[in-house]
Order: C-alpha cells, then sequence, then structure tokens
C-alpha cells in the first residue's frame, strides 16, 4: 500500500464484514468516537475520519517511528483520512454528512452546534443520519459544560474508587486501571447504540405490521452516550445495596468479596498468578492440586459461603504453594488439574501466546508508514470465519484520502 493516497492511485478494497455499505462519518479525535468507529470500520463499514489541519492530536501521543504515531496504526486503521477545517470547510462537512448512515462525534458537549453541524441542521439535510453523541458528562444536566477526560470517568463513575488500595495497606492515591477504560466504553456503547438507531430506522421482518415497535421508522436518531455514565454502568449491584441498607463497596485488592478463594498469588520467580477456585468442584480440585486434600474434604470449607468467612487461612495455604515455584510451572498444574488460572500477562506475554496467535487476537501488519508492527485483531468474529477480523489498511497519513473522498466519493 503506498504511503501517499491520491483519488487517482487508491481505491479501497471491498469490504467484506457485516456492516459493508454502512456509511460512517467520524468527527472525533483522541479516544472515545475514534474507538467507537473503528469497531464498525473493522466490522466492514466505511468510515471518513474528518481531521483538522495538523491531524488528530492521538496522532501525537505514544511512540513514533520516522514521525508516526505507532499507536495511529490502530487507532485510524481500516478508515479513510480527510483533512477538513470544519470552521472554514463546513459545506464539505455537510456533503459528507448527507451521504452518511451514520455521525460520530465526541467533541465537547455543544461544541457541534458552535460549528453549524448540530442535530437539527444535520437532520434537515438528512433525515435517516443516526448521529451518536459522545461526551464527559452528557448533553444535558448541570455537568454538561465541564471538561472532561477518561480519568475523570474513571474518578466519578465509582471505578476509581474501587481500585484503591484496601483500608490501610498504603497511602498511596489509588491507581488508574492502566488504560483508557472509560473512553473505550463509551465507544463500545455508543456503537451499540447507533446500531439499535440503525435497526430501528431500517428492520423490515415478516411481522412488522403485527409487532409493536417492529416498524421500520425511516428516520435517524441522536445517541447521548457519555464517560461517567459508561463507568457507572459497570458498578453491579452496588447501587441497590446502597439502597438497601447504606453499604458502601470498599477497595478489596486482588480478592473478590463474594467468592473464595479467587485471589493473585506471588510466585518464585516474582511474578503472579492468578486463580479462581470459585464453585465447589473447582475448590476441591485446587486443593487436591496444591496437596491440601485435608481442606478439600474439611467440612468447614464446603461453600462458598464458608470459604469467604475463612479467607485469609485459604490464601495463606495457596501462597504457601504458589511461592514454591516459578508462575508458569504453577499455572501448568493448575492447568492439568482443570483449575481456572492465568499468570498476569504483560504486554509481551500477549504477543507471544499462541492462543492470542492462533485466533488472530495478535497480527502482523505491513504498516507502510512505521513498517511491520503487531495489531490486536478485530474482537468479534461471526461463524467461527477469521475473515471477519481482516486488517484491511493501517492508519494512514495525515489526509491521505481527502483526494478520493473529496473527488470520488463527494466529486467536487
Amino acid at each position: 500500500m503506498p504511503k501517499n493516497f491520491t483519488a487517482a492511485n487508491f481505491v479501497p478494497g471491498p469490504a467484506t464484514g457485516p456492516l459493508a455499505g454502512l456509511k460512517v462519518l467520524e468527527l472525533g479525535h483522541y479516544i472515545a468516537g475514534p474507538f467507537c468507529t473503528r469497531i464498525l470500520a473493522d466490522l466492514g463499514a466505511e468510515v471518513v475520519k474528518v481531521e483538522p489541519p495538523g491531524g488528530d492530536p492521538f496522532r501525537g501521543w505514544g511512540a513514533a517511528k520516522d514521525g508516526h504515531s505507532v499507536w495511529f496504526s490502530i487507532h485510524g486503521r481500516n478508515k479513510l483520512s480527510v483533512v477538513l477545517d470544519l470552521k472554514k470547510q463546513r459545506d464539505a462537512a455537510l456533503r459528507l454528512a448527507a451521504r452518511a448512515d451514520v455521525l460520530v462525534e465526541n467533541l465537547r458537549a455543544g461544541q457541534l452546534e458552535r460549528l453549524g453541524l448540530g442535530p437539527d441542521v444535520l437532520h434537515a439535510l438528512n433525515p435517516r443520519l443516526v448521529i451518536a453523541r459522545i461526551s464527559g458528562y452528557g448533553q444535558d444536566g448541570p455537568y454538561r459544560d465541564k471538561p472532561a477526560f477518561g480519568a475523570i470517568g474513571e474518578a466519578m463513575g465509582g471505578l476509581r474508587h474501587l481500585t484503591g488500595h484496601p483500608a490501610g495497606a498504603s497511602d498511596l492515591p489509588p491507581p488508574r486501571c492502566g488504560i483508557s477504560i472509560s473512553d473505550d466504553l463509551a465507544g463500545m456503547y455508543a456503537a451499540i447504540g447507533l446500531l439499535a438507531a440503525v435497526w430501528q430506522r431500517d428492520a423490515t421482518t415478516p411481522d412488522d405490521a403485527t409487532t409493536p415497535g417492529k416498524t421500520p421508522t425511516g428516520r435517524g436518531r441522536t445517541i447521548d452516550v457519555n464517560l461517567v455514565d459508561s463507568v457507572f454502568s459497570l458498578m453491579e449491584g452496588m447501587l441497590p445495596e446502597y439502597a438497601l441498607d447504606g453499604r458502601i463497596r470498599q477497595p478489596v485488592g486482588a480478592a473478590i468479596p463474594t467468592a473464595a478463594p479467587t485471589n493473585t498469588y506471588p510466585c518464585a520467580d516474582g511474578r503472579w498468578l492468578c486463580i479462581a477456585g470459585n464453585s465447589d468442584p473447582i475448590f476441591a480440585r485446587l486443593m487436591r492440586a496444591i496437596g491440601r486434600d485435608d481442606l478439600a474434604t474439611n467440612p468447614d470449607y464446603a461453600t462458598n459461603t464458608d470459604r469467604c468467612a475463612r479467607r485469609d487461612p485459604l490464601d495463606q495455604a495457596i501462597t504457601a504453594w504458589t511461592q514454591t515455584m516459578p508462575a508458569a510451572a504453577a499455572q501448568d498444574r493448575l492447568d492439568a488439574a482443570d483449575v481456572p488460572c492465568s499468570r498476569l500477562y504483560d504486554i509481551a506475554d500477549c504477543a507471544a501466546d499462541p492462543h492470542f496467535r492462533a485466533r488472530g487476537a495478535v497480527q502482523t501488519i505491513d504498516d507502510p508508514l512505521i513498517g511491520p508492527t503487531l495489531h490486536p485483531g478485530p474482537v468479534i468474529r461471526l461463524d467461527g470465519e477469521k475473515a471477519d477480523q481482516t486488517v484491511r489498511w493501517p492508519g494512514p497519513a495525515i489526509g491521505a484520502h481527502t483526494d478520493y473522498v473529496l473527488h470520488e466519493l463527494l466529486g467536487q
């Protein structure tokens, strides 16, 4: 694939995924909006990514080679990059919106309206357009105009409190989870929401006439997703627990309060092994594997409730065993006993693991901007077909497809 694309030398290959034919316009930057459209592009949608002059600021993040961000190789893959100054080239953006099925934006709340591209304008031009809006706090509410990034979603959504250290264990602040999970979650929710809206707009089935709500509307809708709500949605049963008697779940470290033994244990080589002995049969197999048959048959440990009440001595028994061998050897022993476990993988472990490779979760990609590299494969596979996991092209150079999109797609 050449480094520089023009209308004369670039024609995208045929899309084969389930979203082939879906036309998506991305007016986003950094993570949440582009993550949403990456999911859609991986599934075969045509994604036109509008970047400002100078490119998506995300191109400046992370490691780079020859001036090109290696992160963007993934972030912009399977997308057509177009450079537009939305303040000066609003008409071009409107023409792109007119041909699109879906528009995804993650600008600050209200910014789309300030650019003259609000939903009222877009729907007057294209009534079928589904608009997915991703912001920090949502398009309404008292915090609507506050700035936010992923860390704020973790903090206000309740996750950062839970990733803290157990009471008395440390004076350090609660750590972040290590990735921009708020942005990724919001991107996923936006993808789900817009596909639901497309279904409602277009779906036709034999029982449409008799099934309430199944008649296609033919009209687009506006989806409002935000970082804080996306994280908050993961708080399991904590809200009704609080409503029940005021209880507030506290940080517990690597353990799970409702299951035992489930924890992460130190090994002889300084690595860690996560073990999930949640069910009664698994607990018995685990105890036999570590040479503690006495605990496997002890009535004081017969049920999960019993084991949760005696979590500390159980964890001490398991730790005494894991510390006698390297993590890989301990994992092999527990794998043979059919006990759920895994070493804590770093990215080198992921890249080398044969299961990741066999399923296409790690793929070798020839990127013309940065050379051979590795990508995480598309997650969704239909009917077991690896063809659904094809990376058609990596993240392109800034504006690489501007000529193609403006001349071939818009006919300018």
